[in-house]
């Protein structure tokens, strides 16, 4: 844990106040020290991004009551009290209403910094959870292309660069990297705006169709051809044309789009007349056209015809830094759309942000969002006991480490349901509460977060 995490330590008792602060600033904390809930209480913000450690009973406001106006301000600030021997009924009600957990003096004080530090890593994922929503917020408003890697500040560059100019652009990319949403910000940034934005995926129409679709047709120009269809090309005349998975044009109909780029002229099926057109091309392959072996039958003439410049869309493997930031932008969204509630950023979510490859890139990203907000998250980790062999273990200490593993178990099974967990156990709720406290087991670190 970082040694610049905050914790706030109360205890109108000045000796255990010293001792304890000494061992947390030991543990790598940053410790400030009070005598009294009142005085605590008046530094304490919302946003406050460390712990609180609290003795229960002390004159005028007393820890649980310190709690309570704690959980008014912010009630994912986690507060650990401590407590003596006769305080544990109150203590384990406190757990309930939603205390982090409570400390029976005297403790061991490997026992107070385990505490401290598993609470201080659940406040690090409230504030990142935080700061992620404002940060999605702000790329809602007016930060399209979402991402605040180098990578992504200079793509966005870019694009504003030449967005107000009628260059044509060839997009690079894997599948579902967004390079639509490249092509639509172009179209959006410039002049052209007012125009029409024209997509057509090359690789979705046979070849019988796509001429028509591109160049149109006249009634007549071929079987079932009853009417009169205006081109896509035409269609975008004064606006933007956007042809993607162009790799998978019809060598037939590349020659005749080279021709439409370098005249920008377009001769509809069925006619010899030619119309001009007031085009702009966005093109976008999924393969490096300029390699001869991905290329393939793809003309050479045409790719340097759209190279004029082209603008390559990372894939997130390659801007991990970016993922969580998409992760809550794509939640917020599902989250509106589904009528739920946003799901926070879990263990087992930012472990699977960060370990995944994302091949699908953000198109999977945000499939994966809208299935966490359903309710459809991977598992919560499960802390897993090393079970412990070999001559000189004694024995006793080898069914400790079973018996936490076994609750352990339980409770990601039922999500922390106590209840349920207890039924399972077959044991009493006050013994429950006791293993809890003798594993340094936290309950609310296994609760369902649906």
């Amino acid at each position: 844990m970082s040694s610049a995490t905050p914790v706030f330590l109360i205890d109108d008792d000045k000796d255990l106040l010293r001792a304890t602060g000494q061992t947390l600033e030991l543990a790598g904390f940053e410790v400030s020290r009070f005598s009294s809930a009142a005085e605590a209480l008046g530094r304490i913000e919302r946003n406050f991004a460390g712990v609180v450690v609290s003795d229960i009973r002390m004159p005028g406001l007393d820890g649980l009551q310190l709690f309570q106006r704690i959980r008014q301000m912010d009630h994912e600030l986690p507060v650990i009290l401590m407590t003596g021997h006769g305080d544990i009924p109150m203590a384990v009600k406190a757990i309930q209403d939603g205390v982090y957990d409570f400390i029976a003096k005297p403790f061991a004080t490997e026992r107070l910094v385990q505490c401290v530090r598993r609470a201080a890593e659940k406040r690090a994922l409230v504030i990142e959870n935080r700061s992620l929503r404002e940060a999605a917020q702000q790329a809602e408003q007016g930060m399209p292309l979402i991402g605040q890697t180098p990578v992504m500040e200079r793509l966005r560059h870019m694009l504003r660069q030449i967005a107000d100019t009628d260059v044509d652009v060839l997009v690079t990319g894997e599948t579902g990297s967004g390079k639509e949403v490249v092509a639509s910000l172009l179209h959006g940034w410039s002049r052209r705006a007012k125009g029409n934005f024209v997509a057509l995926n090359c690789g979705a129409l046979p070849e019988q169709i796509i001429e028509s679709e591109l160049f149109g047709h006249e009634p007549g120009a071929f079987t079932g051809a009853q009417k009169k269809r205006v081109g896509r090309i035409e269609h975008s005349s004064g606006g933007t044309l956007f042809l993607d998975e162009i790799e998978s044009m019809p060598l037939s109909t590349q020659v005749q789009m080279l021709r439409v780029l370098e005249m920008r002229q377009v001769t509809p099926l069925g006619t010899n007349e030619v119309r001009p057109v007031d085009l702009r091309v966005v093109a976008a392959a999924k393969v490096d056209l300029g390699d001869p072996s991905q290329r393939q039958s793809f003309r050479e003439d045409l790719y340097y015809r759209l190279n004029v410049v082209t603008l390559a869309i990372p894939p997130l493997r390659e801007r991990r830094d970016d993922i969580p930031l998409l992760f809550t932008y794509f939640a917020e969204r599902a989250a509106r759309r589904f009528e739920r509630d946003i799901p926070s950023l879990t263990p087992a979510i930012a472990r699977h942000l960060k370990e995944h490859d994302w091949p699908g890139n953000v198109r999977e990203l945000s499939h994966f969002a809208e299935r966490a907000v359903l309710g459809m998250q991977p598992p919560e980790p499960v802390t897993e006991i090393e079970p412990v062999t070999g001559e000189g273990t004694p024995l006793p200490e080898r069914l400790d480490r079973y018996e936490a593993c076994i609750i352990r178990e339980t409770l990601t099974s039922f999500g922390g349901n106590v209840q349920q967990t207890i039924a399972a156990l077959g044991i009493p709720r006050k013994t429950f509460y006791d293993k809890l406290q003798r594993h340094g087991i936290v309950r609310s670190d296994y609760a369902d977060k649906r």
